[in-house]
């Protein structure tokens, strides 16, 4: 299971840290991973590099962390915000396959 985790400070995403493997489907097949994994990494794209926020990130197999550094800038935020109502989307459609939560800081 994708494992979808976002934290906030009252409505501010502050960081989210995305997890695991849904399942659906053999590697390179699984739709689902792979609708996850693109909208992340589109989020962290756009991020750095057309809106030029400073973020902190950490990636290996199956995981991705960013950190917001300044959670008051509001593309930022908009990026954040479809990002977590992508992944919730997804998560509502693929109840078996993914999880998403948010945590308020």
């Amino acid at each position: 299971m994708i494992k979808a985790t976002f934290y906030k400070n009252k409505e501010q995403v502050r960081c989210f840290i995305i997890q695991g493997h849904s399942g659906y489907a053999e590697e390179g097949s699984d739709i689902i991973c792979a609708s996850v994994s693109s909208a992340a990494y589109m989020a962290a794209n756009t991020l750095t590099e057309i809106i030029g926020a400073k973020v902190r990130t950490m990636v290996d197999e199956g995981y991705i962390r960013l950190i917001l550094e300044d959670a008051s800038e509001p593309k930022a935020q908009a990026v954040l915000q479809g990002l977590e109502l992508h992944i919730s989307t997804l998560a509502q459609d693929y109840s078996e396959y993914i999880l998403c939560e948010e945590i308020i800081l």
